[in-house]
């Protein structure tokens, strides 16, 4: 059992009614930027500006469902920022608000009370699509960053997806590098992010097969 205080009453009324349109506003910020970043040569300008209104209108959403949840949490700024470190991560990151759709699956079953996955299945399942949405908002981000940087090796998207597919595995071919402060910046984080869901998905696979063959031995 966690230790952690319940939220109150207001709160989770709030953030049970915004889980749906919080992650429509993810989709959206994401194809936003996408389309802005992949598609900056082949667009006009008022495209390319209406794409900046819609990632910008999108991170706006975001940041008053975050001053809503600490008006209704009755905690100071700080408590709330302590006690929800990765929510405040993605308000100031919000290329990182897609990852928040992997948890709307499990809130709409415990809603409607349905049969969910088990525990290893969840964290599995989880820890697969979320690599895939980190990979690709970094794939994106470092795109962005290197393609016309000095001396860059990731000049295309495709480019840029092979190296986050080979950081995210922890293989790192060294093949294509970023070559900018903020591009090795993202790569360092995904370094990070990969080993830390390698790691839960080794562990979770571990701890299932040793309860397959627990149950074997005791039949």
């Amino acid at each position: 059992m966690s230790d952690r205080p319940p939220e109150p009453p207001r709160q989770e009324r709030w953030e049970r009614r915004m889980t749906i349109p919080l992650a429509v506003a993810s989709v959206v910020f994401l194809a936003g930027y996408s389309v802005r970043v992949l598609a900056h040569d082949r667009i006009g300008r008022g495209w390319l500006n209406l794409c900046l209104g819609i990632v910008l209108g999108a991170w706006a959403f975001f940041v008053a469902d975050y001053a809503v949840r600490v008006r209704l949490s009755g905690l100071g700024p700080l408590r709330f920022v302590r006690r929800h470190l990765l929510d405040t991560v993605i308000v100031v990151l919000p290329l990182l608000r897609p990852l928040s759709v992997v948890s709307v699956y499990d809130r709409v079953q415990r809603r409607y009370d349905k049969p969910r996955l088990t525990l290893y299945a969840r964290v599995m399942a989880y820890a697969s699509l979320t690599a895939t949405l980190l990979g690709y908002t970094s794939a994106l981000t470092v795109y962005f960053l290197e393609h016309d940087a000095p001396g860059a090796t990731i000049r295309t998207f495709g480019d840029a997806v092979w190296w986050a597919a080979a950081t995210l595995a922890t293989v790192g071919y060294g093949d294509v590098t970023p070559v900018t402060p903020l591009g090795r910046t993202t790569a360092v984080g995904l370094m990070a992010c990969g080993l830390a869901l390698l790691g839960a998905v080794t562990g979770s696979f571990s701890s299932w097969l040793i309860q397959v063959f627990r149950r074997e031995d005791e039949r």
